[in-house]
């Protein structure tokens, strides 16, 4: 495989699938293949029972510098619909993901870092949202989650000017959750990740429901909790001072 072809690699350990963004030749820019990849490759992992989590990074010392500019010569890719379908696959992933920044988080790179549940930065990370910069209309449901996230007055900051902030100012406008030394993210997501896959699958998918806004299903989710044993699992290791074993898996969807 020659390393330097834009790619999003993947692998799965001890329960976290990691999807790794790389085109080094253009500090980890998404092309239109790679946007067209991502969906396909979300699916797959959350039909794998053995994931409990997932983290999206980019190769080196750069998460994503946006999308491939050259890829918006080819009016027949359609890019940013691609890159919007890309976004919302991600958004949409049954299970917690975190993005983990270090580097340019600029763009296309700031969309899908926005559509994960957390996001965690290096120091030295920089985030922009940079539209203005080529005329380009930002997609409305990544304009709505960038205002959900940061408030509407950084949202429109951010795409009015295409200017780049730092981690300080991310982390104080809610853009990012956690800011790290340079030498301590990978650490950092790790230990949370591990934590992430020991807690109840079932408490983490109703939040991420009722968080983003979903007004329609407390009765599913109240019928889950009675029949899926993680409350009696997790009381009952709670009073004997174990781990507690959770069961519960989302059901897999059914075709046609």
């Amino acid at each position: 495989m020659d390393r330097t072809e834009p790619r999003l690699e993947h692998g799965l350990a001890d329960g976290v699938a990691t999807v790794v963004i790389s085109n080094p030749a253009k500090r980890n820019a998404m092309t239109a293949d790679m946007w067209q990849e991502l969906p396909v490759l979300l699916d797959r992992l959350a039909a794998d029972p053995s994931v409990g989590a997932l983290v999206l990074t980019g190769a080196g010392d750069t998460f994503c510098a946006g999308a491939d500019i050259s890829s918006l010569r080819d009016p027949s890719r359609d890019p940013q619909g691609l890159a919007v379908a890309a976004e919302e696959a991600l958004a949409a992933f049954p299970l917690p993901t975190l993005a983990a920044v270090r580097g340019y988080c600029v763009g296309g790179g700031s969309q899908l870092a926005a559509a994960c549940d957390l996001r965690f930065a290096a120091e030295g990370a920089l985030f922009g949202v940079t539209p203005a910069k080529l005329g380009i209309v930002y997609p409305a449901s990544s304009t709505r989650r960038l205002a959900a996230l940061t408030g509407p007055s950084t949202a429109k900051h951010l795409l009015f000017s295409g200017e780049l902030i730092d981690t300080e100012r991310a982390l104080r406008t809610g853009l990012v959750d956690e800011v790290l030394p340079a030498g301590e993210l990978d650490e950092r997501v790790g230990a949370y990740v591990r934590t992430l896959v020991s807690r109840s699958r079932l408490t983490q998918a109703a939040a991420k429901e009722f968080a983003a806004g979903r007004e329609d299903r407390d009765g599913h989710w109240a019928g889950q909790a009675r029949h899926s044993g993680d409350t009696a699992e997790g009381v009952a290791a709670f009073l004997e001072r174990r781990t507690p074993r959770f069961t519960w898996r989302a059901a897999a969807p059914t075709e046609g």
